[in-house]
C-alpha cells in the first residue's frame, strides 16, 4: 500500500502512480515467467518470490530446456563461456550468451537472447526477452523489460547507506519493506554508460537515458533523461 503524501509534482505531465504498475513496465508473454508477472501488481513484489520460484523450475524441468548442471537449466543454443561462473540457482534462456568472467550468484532468471556480458555481476533478478548488460554491470535485485540495455558500467545499485528498507518515489511513497531493491527498466528502456541507478529507481518504457547519470525515483515512458535527471519528451520520429 502507498504510504506517506502524495508528491508535488509529476514529471513529464504523466501520472507516475500508473506507471511503476507491473503490466505498465512489462509485457511478458514466456510461459515459464508469465505467472509471475501476472500474481505481482507492483515489480518489487516479485523480488521475494525469484528465488522459491527458479528452483521450482530447475526442479520440474522446462520443455525445450536442457539440464546443465543440478542448478541451471538452459535453453536451445545458449552459450556459456568457460571463463563464466553460475552459483546456485539460474534459469538462462534460449539463445542467450554468457560471456568470459560473467558472474550469476543464483536466483537469475533469463528470456531468450538475452546478453550477459564480459565482467558483470548478477543475482535474484529477472531479465525478460532481448535484454543486454554487455560490459561490466551490476544487476542485484531488479528486472530489466524487454529489450531493454545497460551501457558499460552502469549498476542497479540495491542497498541504501543506512540499511533502511527501500521506498519508491513516485506521486505517492510506496514503501517496498525490502532491504535490496535495484531497478525496474520497462520495456525498451536503454541506460547509457556509467549510470547509477539507486535503490528502487523505475524507468518506463522506451525511455532512455543519457550517460553517467546518477538517478532515483520514477522515470515516464517514451522520454529521454538527460544529465543531471532532467526529463524531455522523445520526439517521434518523422514518417
Amino acid at each position: 500500500m502507498p504510504k506517506g503524501s502524495p508528491l508535488s509534482s509529476r514529471r513529464g505531465g504523466i501520472a507516475l502512480n500508473k506507471l511503476i504498475e507491473t503490466k505498465s513496465l512489462y509485457s511478458c508473454t514466456l510461459p515459464y515467467l508469465a505467472p509471475l508477472f501476472e500474481k505481482c501488481n507492483y515489480p518489487w513484489q516479485i523480488l521475494p518470490l525469484i528465488g522459491d520460484y527458479v528452483k521450482k523450475l530447475v526442479e520440474e524441468g522446462i520443455e525445450g530446456f536442457e539440464r546443465v548442471s543440478d542448478t541451471v537449466l538452459a535453453g536451445r543454443d545458449v552459450k556459456f563461456y568457460p571463463t563464466a561462473t553460475i552459483e546456485g540457482y539460474a534459469v538462462i534462456g534460449r539463445g542467450s550468451v554468457v560471456r568470459p568472467g560473467a558472474f550469476i550468484r543464483g536466483n537469475v532468471i533469463t528470456g531468450q537472447d538475452c546478453v550477459i556480458g564480459n565482467s558483470s555481476e548478477l543475482k535474484n533478478c529477472i531479465l525478460l526477452n532481448k535484454v543486454q548488460i554487455p560490459h561490466y554491470n551490476y544487476v542485484g535485485d531488479s528486472v530489466l523489460g524487454n529489450f531493454s540495455h545497460l551501457g558499460a558500467g552502469s549498476i542497479c545499485s540495491n542497498l541504501k547507506n543506512d540499511g533502511k528498507t527501500v521506498v519508491i518515489h513516485a506521486e505517492s511513497d510506496y514503501d517496498t519493506r525490502l532491504r535490496k531493491v535495484g531497478a525496474f527498466l520497462g520495456d525498451g528502456a536503454n541506460v547509457g554508460s556509467g549510470c547509477v541507478l539507486n535503490p528502487g529507481t523505475v524507468i518506463g518504457r522506451e525511455t532512455s537515458v543519457y550517460p553517467v547519470n546518477t538517478l532515483r525515483g520514477v522515470y515516464p515512458e517514451n522520454a529521454i533523461v538527460k544529465d543531471g535527471g532532467r526529463v524531455f519528451p522523445r520526439l517521434e520520429k518523422n514518417s
